[in-house]
């Protein structure tokens, strides 16, 4: 990881951030007297506190990184949901008016082979065994938002990139495919395996991949429920960049530096592909009801092979 420890406030540290920035410690004497717009910005927001979710501002690169870092399996819970959100709304609150002092997002995962592995499975069929409609459709709901917010660059000029360290499964993948870049490392694995439960991806992944590799491919890596390569992924055009693993974070790093110059160019080129191919939430909260009805008609059979997943992402902690 990038030394970002150079401008990383937290409520907690304000007085050790303006010091730095603003002057020696005998120097300083009222934070709302000596720090920075951005620097108060930061000392108020709750974006470098979140549960699950480390965040860390890298000045010299004008980049937000941020890593997942789940309490349990590696998977989509609500408090990840919620924090996510959190992340979202923050970052924009924190840099929306800076001047352009953001130009890259950075999302990555910490849990050791894993980018993240998707929907929470065994809430799934806990609700689905109590017919728990309101529940699935408010989870669902909360997922399309957040990868409408992704898919718009967080209504920012900035570049979105994921890096992903490990395998993306299920909604993990849908989250990622919305990132304007994607650099992956060579072992990790992609796919869309809910129909192997009798589900479909209903968050997204249908939306995305229409828009990137065009509705027959789309619906057949819906469809057939098998695992990618990041190669594979490469050579579909999904995945910008594969290198070593190991290598996931400086190669982002390098990738930003490469780009930094154009940096208004490629935002350019993301915004004119959102219009051509526009997508809107509208759109995805109208799948995610049919994924909703479709999760209420699983069988027995098909809730067990869904809570058997779910206690092998378990077992990954």
């Amino acid at each position: 990881m990038i030394d970002s420890g150079r401008f990383n406030p937290t409520r907690d540290d304000a007085e050790a951030v303006s010091a730095e920035h603003f002057g020696d410690s005998d120097d300083y004497r009222s934070p709302a007297a000596t720090e920075t717009p951005l620097a108060a910005a930061m000392r108020q927001s709750t974006l470098f506190d979140l549960g699950q979710i480390d965040v860390r501002w890298d000045e010299e690169l004008a980049t937000l990184w941020a890593f997942m870092t789940p309490l349990e399996r590696p998977n989509s819970n609500m408090g990840l949901i919620r924090d996510t959100m959190a992340w979202q709304r923050e970052s924009r609150d924190v840099f929306g008016d800076k001047g352009g002092m953001l130009k890259f997002m950075v999302l990555g995962s910490r849990f050791p082979g894993v980018f993240n592995l998707g929907g929470d499975l065994e809430m799934f069929a806990e609700c689905i065994q109590r017919r728990d409609r309101e529940t699935l459709l408010k989870y669902g709901v909360a997922c399309c938002e957040i990868v409408e917010r992704i898919w718009h660059c967080n209504d920012m000029n900035i570049i979105n990139i994921g890096l992903a360290q490990g395998d993306a499964l299920g909604g993990g993948l849908e989250a990622l495919m919305c990132f304007d870049v994607i650099i992956a490392e060579r072992q990790a694995r992609f796919g869309l395996p809910e129909v192997l439960f009798g589900l479909f991806p209903g968050m997204g992944a249908y939306s995305i991949l229409q828009r990137r590799v065009g509705p027959v491919l789309a619906r057949q890596m819906i469809a057939d429920g098998r695992i990618y390569t990041a190669d594979e992924m490469f050579d579909m055009g999904i995945v910008t960049q594969v290198v070593d693993t190991g290598d996931g974070e400086a190669a982002t790093a390098r990738w930003i530096k490469d780009h930094m110059a154009h940096h208004a160019g490629y935002v350019g080129i993301s915004r004119a592909g959102r219009r051509v191919n526009p997508m809107t939430l509208t759109e995805l909260t109208d799948i995610v009801e049919m994924w909703t009805e479709t999760a209420l008609s699983l069988s027995d059979r098909d809730l067990r092979m869904m809570r058997r997943l779910a206690a092998a992402q378990t077992r990954l902690r």
